[in-house]
This record gives C-alpha cells, structure tokens and sequence, in this order.
C-alpha cells in the first residue's frame, strides 16, 4: 500500500511539522521565523477564491500579513513547486489582480523538472510574483507589516 507522503513519518521535520499543525518542515520553520519577532502568526487563516476554466475552486495561503496600509500580503512557501502547484497559482494570480502574494521557497534555484533550465525563481517571475526569497521571510516584507497591536494608516484619496 503507497504512503501518503502528507502524513508519513519518513522526515523528522516533517514528523514535527505535521505534529504542530504544518505541512512541512519549511512551514515550521517559518512560522518558527514570526513567532520569534513582534509580528502576528496567522497561519492558513484566510481563503482567496480561484476560477480554473469551468469550476470554481479556493486556495488558502500559507501566511498572511496586514500591511501598514492595511492591505494583506500572502507568503507561500513551497518545498516541492509541482507542474500542479504552479498551475493553481497562475490561477490564482489571474482571478486575484493585484493580490500581493510572495513565496519562500526552500530552493529557489531547483530547476521546475529535469528537463528545463528554469528555476522556480525564474517561473514565480515569469507569472509577475516579483517577491522570492530563500528558506525564510526577508526582514524588508516585514517591516511593511503591522506588528501586533498597531493599527494601519490609511490614506484618504480625494480623487
């Protein structure tokens, strides 16, 4: 009988992501990464809807932050970026214009299959994700966000 690979025990890391809530070590750390400044942790709490030509479907981010201007930032943070994966985020960024989704990727560099010369780096870029960082959240995404307890300064447009 094949193993479910989301519930296995085959990683230590992910035995202990999975144990807090997470589905990978990446994921783990991360959230590790927030707990440890003065931003909140809001893991997978919010819902974005999707359309895939002819069904409608949701996607949950990983982590999601308030800007000060009280705009949301998602982080996705990917380990394994499958053909599947990739797909579900054109998806998303088609049906979600202007949503300011970033991801962390465990190895920016890995190459999308064994035939191609294109990283996930160069493919988060090709579909208009300008934010791509290695392993943990940059401390410049941060300090766009409200820490716990401040409010966001929203400028009034008169136009």
């Amino acid at each position: 009988m094949a193993k479910n690979h989301w519930h296995s025990a085959g990683s230590s890391k992910r035995a202990a992501a999975y144990k807090y809530g997470y589905k990978s070590g990446l994921e783990l750390s991360v959230s590790e990464q927030i707990k440890s400044t003065e931003y909140p942790l809001n893991y997978e709490t919010e819902t974005l809807h999707y359309i895939v030509p002819e069904r409608k479907a949701k996607y949950t981010p990983d982590f999601i932050f308030t800007k000060r201007d009280g705009s949301l930032m998602y982080i996705e943070t990917k380990g394994r970026w499958t053909s599947a994966d990739r797909l579900k985020m054109k998806h998303v960024l088609q049906s979600n214009p202007g949503a300011d989704i970033r991801l962390v990727f465990q190895t920016p560099t890995q190459k999308i299959s064994k035939a191609s010369k294109t990283t996930y780096e160069d493919y988060a870029k090709k579909l208009g994700i300008l934010h791509v960082a290695k392993k943990t959240i940059p401390e410049e995404w941060l300090q766009e966000c409200l820490k716990t307890g401040e409010e966001p300064v929203i400028i009034k447009k008169f136009f």
